[in-house]
């Protein structure tokens, strides 16, 4: 059986270019709406890498899946997790929290500018910045380098104006009803 990523006839004459996305704001589905793209970027052979700052650990729901997909799927994604195994806040951050996220930085701006990946999604990015683990103006600046052809995603809650501005596509995702509000924790397979 043939492996359609490497006939690649799917749209061969298509418009290569790529924007920068941000989805933001205090709702749920920031980072299901950016894995939900990578997954669309996958199925028509893009090379995808996803960093998750602020999020280490095993447990969640979308990393088993990754682990499970074909081989052919596979070998076109990367996930590098760069943050630690809890929920950080500006009370509880720590200098091993900032030098993790550091480190996962580093590695996104060496693809960037390598041109490594179609698709990059910088997840949790706008926290990473919002708690001053990451330079605005050097995420900016990054940002207006990128290669033409490369779609970059951030997501997280309080995103810069900044970052807003030179942006082409922003979702900000308010809550209207939630049913934590009632008590309800975090359910695998829906929250994590």
């Amino acid at each position: 059986m043939m492996d359609k990523c490497e006939n690649n006839l799917i749209n061969p004459n298509w418009a290569k270019h790529g924007y920068i996305q941000v989805y933001t704001g205090d709702g749920k589905g920031k980072t299901t709406a950016s894995l939900g793209l990578a997954m669309r970027a996958l199925g028509r052979c893009w090379k995808v890498l996803i960093i998750m700052f602020m999020k280490g650990g095993d447990d969640y729901g979308e990393l088993n899946s990754f682990r499970n997909l074909s081989p052919e799927i596979a070998r076109n994604l990367t996930i590098i997790q760069a943050g630690s195994d809890k929920i950080v806040y500006q009370n509880n951050k720590t200098e091993n929290d900032e030098n993790i996220v550091k480190e996962g930085w580093e590695l996104a701006k060496k693809a960037i500018k390598n041109d490594e990946y179609n698709l990059i999604i910088l997840d949790e990015a706008n926290i990473a910045i919002d708690m001053g683990f990451i330079d605005l103006q050097e995420m900016i600046a990054v940002l207006k380098s990128k290669p033409e052809d490369m779609e970059i995603v951030l997501t997280g809650r309080n995103a810069r104006q900044e970052i807003i501005d030179i942006a082409h596509l922003v979702s900000e995702i308010k809550p209207v009803k939630h049913y934590w509000d009632t008590g309800i924790v975090a359910r695998k397979g829906i929250e994590y």
